[in-house]
């Protein structure tokens, strides 16, 4: 199996069921779930360099506010929506920053052809169900994305302000 089907595989083996297990909806590599006032947004994104036996991507993470969506319909968050633009490092805690998967792609997680896939979803599940999941959870409403994001000055700061707008 080369490294592009392993990420197709994790994707509808694990990524695509459990997103949409905790509410997400989905269009492609982009998953949203609506909060009312916000969506959380999780997408995919690939490296421009990546082969078909070797593949490096991250996930974008955050939070778009429903009153400024692209989409007319406000049914529908998508990666330009996100105000909060964060990978998935700044949701893991910090010995779970680099492992066996994370520490040789050039843009977060890596597979390549050699990669044991159940051993990788094991991983990226551990990252998800223990890590990312809990917190996005937390977001209920406006302050609590507020409250979360003022962590992250730049992003916590032009939050603020669109709130406020």
């Amino acid at each position: 199996m080369t490294a592009k089907e392993k990420q197709i595989e994790f994707i509808k083996v694990y990524l695509k069921p459990k997103l949409k297990e905790e509410g997400f909806s989905t269009s492609g590599q982009t998953w949203w779930k609506n909060k009312g006032d916000f969506f959380i947004v999780i997408n995919l994104q690939n490296s421009q360099w990546n082969s078909k036996d070797r593949v490096s991507f991250c996930f974008n993470i955050g939070i778009a506010l429903t009153e400024r969506l692209k989409d007319p319909t406000k049914n529908k968050a998508t990666y330009n929506d996100i105000v909060t633009n964060l990978r998935e490092e700044a949701y893991l805690s910090e010995d779970r920053q680099k492992h066996k998967y994370r520490q040789d792609g050039w843009l977060g997680y890596l597979l390549t052809d050699k990669t044991d896939l159940a051993d990788f979803i094991k991983e990226l599940k551990f990252d998800f169900e223990n890590e990312i999941l809990p917190k996005l959870s937390r977001l209920s409403n406006l302050d609590d994305c507020l409250n979360y994001y003022k962590n992250f000055e730049v992003w916590g700061e032009i939050l603020r302000k669109l709130v406020n707008d």
